[in-house]
């Protein structure tokens, strides 16, 4: 029986497809104002499992972004409050928490078990780069947020194959570090086509060091419906994929809810 607080994903994309997502799984790399708007989304149309992994606690400096972010949870652990939060919307959801910093070494780690779909939601380059590429080279379907902040227009924002992404100075990055390392194969990416207004990556060959807490960071300009688009549309594509979609397709076709 499809639990009432479910009952409207299952009519508009079928009871089978909500029992796949029920008994699917998704990990959620990056907490801040992207990746948590995703994992709520997710949650909230149906999946049934997920992890939730980031290092950092709530600051007042994210409440003007970031759904977690409140004066009561200021300098509380991201992924606590978030794992919290989930519980109140789907008391029966698997739910599993890492207050852990993604990088290369703490990978088997986190993908101890099985995952259907992770969202890359990370923010700094070398971590990025890192998951990105163990996840394509182990075959585990991914979703990657690349950068939001600096960006003030909504109709800029879209999904393509990281390989057909353009403007976006992250993603042309990531492409030359992943050409590079002669990593192969696609993945979608959710970036904005707007020109940032200013300057947000190092030089195209620098890699940033790498720090027990993250890396060292310059503040930047952010905007609270930016990163939420952001986020919602890393939840479309994630349904995509969950449903066997083609997950390299723009989120822009018209077939994302029909279903058999």
């Amino acid at each position: 029986m499809i639990p009432e607080r479910f009952k409207r994903t299952a009519l508009l994309l079928g009871d089978n497809a909500y029992r796949r997502l029920e008994s699917s799984h998704v990990t959620i790399v990056g907490l801040g104002a992207v990746g948590y708007h995703a994992a709520e989304a997710m949650v909230r149309y149906g999946v049934g499992g997920i992890r939730l992994v980031d290092f950092d606690i709530l600051r007042e400096s994210n409440i003007n972004r970031q759904l977690l972010a409140l004066n009561s949870t200021t300098g509380m652990p991201k992924v606590a409050v978030a794992r919290d939060r989930l519980l109140d919307i789907n008391p029966g959801l698997r739910v599993e928490t890492y207050e852990s910093f993604f990088h290369h070494d703490t990978f088997e780690q986190l993908f101890q078990t099985p995952t259907d779909l992770v969202v890359d939601a990370i923010d700094s380059f070398s971590p990025k780069l890192a998951l990105v590429t163990m996840l394509l080279q182990r075959q585990i379907p991914l979703v990657s947020s690349m950068g939001a902040a600096l960006r003030t227009d909504p109709l800029a924002i879209t999904v393509d194959d990281i390989w057909e992404t353009k403007v976006c100075p992250l993603a042309g990055r990531l492409r030359k570090f992943l050409r590079r390392q002669q990593v192969e194969g696609g993945f979608p990416c959710v970036y904005s086509t707007e020109t940032p207004a200013g300057t947000m990556i190092p030089p195209e060959d620098e890699i940033e060091p790498c720090y027990d807490r993250g890396r060292q960071r310059n503040t930047i300009g952010s905007i609270s419906y930016i990163t939420g688009i952001f986020g919602y549309l890393a939840a479309a594509e994630a349904l995509k994929s969950l449903l066997g979609r083609d997950t390299r397709q723009s989120i822009k076709t018209n077939d994302l809810y029909n279903h058999q």
